[in-house]
């Protein structure tokens, strides 16, 4: 018989996609970006992604408001810089500028895409239905950018309580999908 595994544990062995900086933006107000872990893909065209962002995060009242954000991969050489970012408040930190994260000018929301990441994804907010219960958003990608100078780079993955993994090997199998 297996081993019991405390269920406070399972999300680390479930949660599999790539660590994301979230970047939110208001009138008047500083540009934000959080990480978020908390994430999975709901459909392929248009991309809709569901994202889980606390009521506790400052990014959550911007997002809320605006109705839009900007979901970029950082590489895992930005570690240090994604987990600096987690753990402290855009309420009273400027995030950008502490943390030397270039802000670009997005096509689409509001939002800075972030200069760093491997990929930017532009989106609005499709969905609030599932907020009140579990603070996920259902978001809708409407514009895709990638740093191709960075594209090969591997990836960070939260593996909960500060461990993370870092995926840099690739396999291709074949699939019916494109």
């Amino acid at each position: 018989m297996p081993d019991p595994l405390p269920l406070s544990q399972v999300y680390q062995f479930i949660e599999s996609g790539p660590v994301l900086l979230l970047s939110t933006a208001l009138p008047g107000h500083k540009p934000n970006v959080m990480a978020v872990s908390w994430h999975m893909m709901l459909d392929f065209e248009p991309p809709l992604i569901a994202c889980v962002v606390g009521q506790a995060n400052h990014s959550f009242g911007a997002l809320r408001q605006s109705g839009s954000c900007v979901l970029a991969v950082p590489p895992a050489s930005l570690a240090q810089t994604v987990v600096a970012v987690g753990n402290c408040s855009g309420a009273d930190t400027d995030k950008f500028g502490v943390y030397n994260l270039t802000p670009l000018p997005a096509k689409r929301v509001a939002a800075p895409l972030i200069g760093e990441a491997i990929i930017n994804l532009e989106c609005r907010v499709k969905d609030t239905r599932a907020v009140t219960s579990y603070n996920m958003f259902v978001l809708e990608c409407v514009a895709a950018w990638q740093n191709t100078a960075l594209i090969n780079e591997p990836t960070l993955h939260h593996k909960g309580y500060g461990r993370f993994g870092i995926l840099s090997e690739e396999i291709t199998l074949k699939s019916r999908m494109r």
